[in-house]
């Protein structure tokens, strides 16, 4: 290979490398609209900002706390949120904006409880993964999700398991967004040092079809706490 044709394989290369960067690329889908909760405890003005509602007990039960809301609260060590909320990419799910943080106020969770629903509008585009970030509490949820693309739909069962439970390494769907977590209760008092996460599912669309909006619906059994939704487009 002589320079010239060196130097063209080395410009090729790199138009190929950012050519495949731009077609699978991360966002973060916007769900500002069914946000209805706060169950993490911030710090606002060096102040807490307690957890309302939260992620277990019908949203009467524990909540979680960021790693400077456990510190100004006399907690060491503690298994607390990340103070960044945006969760960082991995070989399992692309990186996840997560709604908490300190210094903000107003509600960061979609909270359920019984059997309920809820929709959200995707940017018209061909997923390959699209990766929402859920918890669920006493017990495991049900969930039936509708996939809305621009020539029909589909509708995938999955079934969250309880937040507690660690997840296999092998799960084709389920992932960690935080994992090995401790919560705390009425007046940011801990109640279990670790163990609880927050789970990660992929719900697999199709990557040969325009996605439009996505549909979750769950039945009566658990308490689900949906916190952010990521997709990778081609």
């Amino acid at each position: 290979m002589n320079f010239k044709h060196a130097v063209f394989f080395i410009v090729l290369l790199s138009s190929t490398v950012a050519s495949s960067q731009v077609r699978n690329k991360a966002i973060q889908i916007n769900i500002s609209k069914l946000l209805n909760a706060r169950p993490v405890t911030t710090i606002t003005g060096g102040k807490l900002q307690t957890w309302v509602t939260g992620i277990d007990g019908g949203g009467k039960g524990d909540g979680y706390l960021t790693a400077a809301a456990a510190k100004l609260n006399g907690d060491k060590n503690a298994h607390a949120l990340p103070d960044n909320p945006l969760i960082p990419a991995n070989s399992s799910h692309p990186a996840i904006l997560l709604h908490y943080k300190n210094g903000k106020e107003g509600n960061q969770t979609r909270n359920i409880a019984g059997a309920d629903s809820f929709s959200f509008d995707v940017p018209h585009k061909k997923y390959s993964g699209l990766y929402l970030s859920l918890t669920s509490s006493e017990g495991s949820s049900q969930l039936h999700i509708r996939l809305t693309y621009t020539d029909g739909s589909e509708i995938t069962d999955f079934l969250l398991p309880d937040y507690y439970n660690d997840l296999p390494e092998s799960d084709p769907n389920l992932s960690y967004a935080v994992h090995n977590l401790a919560k705390w209760g009425p007046g940011n008092k801990m109640t279990e040092n670790d163990h609880h996460n927050i789970d990660v599912l992929n719900i697999h669309p199709d990557p040969g079809r325009v996605l439009k909006k996505v549909a979750v619906s769950k039945d009566k059994a658990g308490y689900l706490v949906f916190w952010a939704a990521a997709g990778i487009t081609e």
